[in-house]
């Protein structure tokens, strides 16, 4: 897996070093709990590398990638921000936020359920409930969405796809530091719900270290 490439969200500067070791320079809550992003265990389903994290949106930035993944095929994907402000920040009550995209296609069936953008939005809720996080100010949308093809790609049938963008304050533990690993797990855990695949117990002994992605997402 290439270095993480996350930088000051102002673009000052990169984050880490060539050795993708966080810059001394950069905030210790900060680089703990990007540490913590980094040595998380997840579901072997899930593939996952750093990104390009946003700008302007806090003073210190560090995004993922990741897409839940069955032979060639990406059932889901999805980035996660942690997003730090060593002042704080009235909105957020707190230092730190965590900002989240998933989408996935969906079959017609479960397109057509008038319940499925709660449901969607429990399962964010539960992954970090049944984990024991506290998801401060939390907030988001879930966009139910259908194509229909005509012309030259008539031939295609419907299409039906789910978004989730959501965010919210993680509680800060032992030095300003939240507990960005378990937070990444919950994560993750919606990402295999929304994909269509069965929840798992948390510290169940299938998971896997943060393995390679075969490539970009597209976009």
């Amino acid at each position: 897996m290439a270095a993480a490439q996350g930088q000051r969200s102002d673009g000052a500067g990169e984050m880490e070093s060539s050795e993708g070791k966080v810059a001394d320079s950069v905030p210790l809550p900060f680089r703990a709990a990007v540490d913590a992003l980094r040595g998380a265990r997840l579901r072997p389903e899930i593939e996952i590398d750093p990104t390009r994290a946003p700008q302007r949106l806090a003073p210190y930035a560090y995004a993922l990638e990741a897409a839940v993944v069955e032979g060639e095929d990406d059932l889901a994907d999805g980035r996660l921000v942690l997003l730090h402000d060593p002042a704080g920040h009235d909105a957020w009550h707190g230092t730190f936020r965590l900002v989240t995209l998933v989408r996935a296609e969906l079959e017609p069936e479960m397109a057509a359920d008038p319940l499925l953008p709660e449901v969607c939005w429990s399962w964010l809720t539960g992954a970090l409930q049944s984990r024991g996080l506290s998801a401060g100010e939390a907030s988001g949308t879930v966009t139910r969405a259908g194509s229909h093809y005509f012309g030259g790609l008539a031939e295609r049938p419907p299409a039906s796809q789910i978004e989730i963008r959501a965010s919210w304050t993680p509680r800060e533990g032992p030095g300003g530091t939240p507990d960005t690993a378990t937070h990444l797990a919950a994560w993750c855990e919606l990402l295999c719900q929304v994909a269509g695949l069965p929840p798992v117990t948390p510290g169940d002994a299938s998971v896997v270290s943060l393995p390679q992605r075969r490539g970009p997402l597209s976009r």
